[in-house]
This record gives C-alpha cells, sequence and structure tokens, in this order.
C-alpha cells in the first residue's frame, strides 16, 4: 500500500505510532567510539574457591509506584554468593556503577585478591574508558560476557529474580522507600537466607567456611 494512503488513512481515523527513541547513552559511545570491550576470563566459572576473587556486576531497572523507574548496581561475590555492594539511583548516569564501585572498595579496605577479576556484561557504563580506568586503579581484572550471550552473567541474573520475586518493590512510592526495601533484603540476602548451594548455609557463613578451611 502506497505510504501517502497509510498517511490520508491514519489522519481520518486519528492514528498514531509510537516510535521509539533511540538510547542516547549507547548513541554517545557509537560516536565518541571510545568504549572498548574486554575478553571474557570466566567462561562462567563463576566459583572458582576462594571469596572475592570472582566480582559479578550488572545493572537492573526497578519500576515502582506510579510509573517510576530506579536502576540497582549490584556487586556479587562469585563463590559466596555476597552482595558485597550495591547503588541505587533514578539516573541511569555513569555515577551508578562508580557510586557502587567505591561501595566496594570501602567495603574491601585495600583488601583486593591478587587475581580479582571484575565480570559484567558489555554496557556502556562498563565500556566508559573513565570506569575502566577506576576498575585497573583499584587492581581489578576486566572481563566481559560474550555479545547476546546471557548465560556469561547468569549468576547475577538469578540474584535479581529472586530478589524481585521475594520484594513487593512495586508498592512503594518513593525511591527512598524503595531503597530502604533493597537495603534490608540484601542484608536478609547476606546473612539470613540458607542456600542449598553453599552447603546449606547463608553467603555469610560460607564465607566464614572457606577462610577457615
Amino acid at each position: 500500500m502506497n505510504h501517502k494512503k497509510i498517511r490520508r488513512l491514519m489522519r481520518k481515523y486519528k492514528l498514531t505510532a509510537t516510535i521509539r527513541r533511540a538510547n542516547p547513552y549507547r548513541k554517545m559511545a557509537k560516536a565518541t567510539q571510545e568504549h572498548q570491550t574486554c575478553p571474557n576470563l570466566l567462561n562462567r566459572q563463576f566459583d572458582q574457591g576462594e571469596p572475592e576473587k570472582v566480582l559479578l556486576t550488572d545493572i537492573t531497572y526497578m519500576h515502582y509506584g506510579n510509573g517510576q523507574c530506579a536502576y540497582l548496581s549490584v556487586i556479587k561475590d562469585g563463590t559466596t554468593k555476597q552482595i558485597l555492594a550495591h547503588y541505587l539511583s533514578s539516573s541511569l548516569e555513569l555515577s551508578l556503577v562508580e557510586r557502587t564501585l567505591e561501595n566496594l572498595l570501602e567495603r574491601l579496605d585495600g583488601n583486593i585478591h591478587p587475581d580479582a577479576i571484575l565480570h559484567s556484561d558489555q554496557g556502556m557504563h562498563y565500556t566508559h574508558p573513565r570506569f575502566r580506568l577506576l576498575v585497573r586503579e583499584a587492581g581489578f581484572k576486566q572481563s566481559m560476557s560474550r555479545k547476546g550471550n546471557c548465560w556469561d552473567n547468569a549468576s547475577m541474573e538469578s540474584f535479581f529474580g529472586h530478589m524481585k520475586d521475594d520484594l513487593d518493590y512495586k508498592e512503594c512510592q518513593t525511591i527512598q522507600e524503595l531503597r530502604a526495601q533493597i537495603d534490608d533484603y540484601i542484608t536478609y540476602y547476606n546473612s539470613g537466607r540458607y542456600q542449598w548451594s553453599l552447603k546449606k548455609m547463608t553467603p555469610d557463613e560460607f564465607r566464614s567456611h572457606l577462610l577457615i578451611a
């Protein structure tokens, strides 16, 4: 059908088409050509038997209240399953992952594993030259999932899935309420949620078990 006829019909019946906006961050990354990916150093070997050696990170969207959206950035220990750092923001700016990394370094207090790896997807935050520099200066090797392969970061997706199933986060009316819910849940997840894959221990208990062993 000719496009002019389609326009006449749309005007007649007052039809409009929804046009998806381009992601400004992805557009910016392509324009600057400064964003670079890293090889996958893990190949899904998330558990390497040592606490704080393999660190997994990702961002998830959380819709709450009256159509509001927040973004949760998390860093998880691949071996103990502990959530070592997280940050919730109403913005997807680079500071979201920078603040998460700052929280991790504050928690580790200088005790960085000599072979520590920070693994993520190929999102614009993780390929940004400024974030890559921060990771390198902190003493981490950077690893990234292969493009379009969700299994390369399956451990993080598993955590987000459990958290969203367990929380009534959509009922929150403010980001402060949402932040308090997430903080409480992560405290519970680390110290009160027993897991079969951790010999029926909590992540905190399993870390202590490994250190003693």
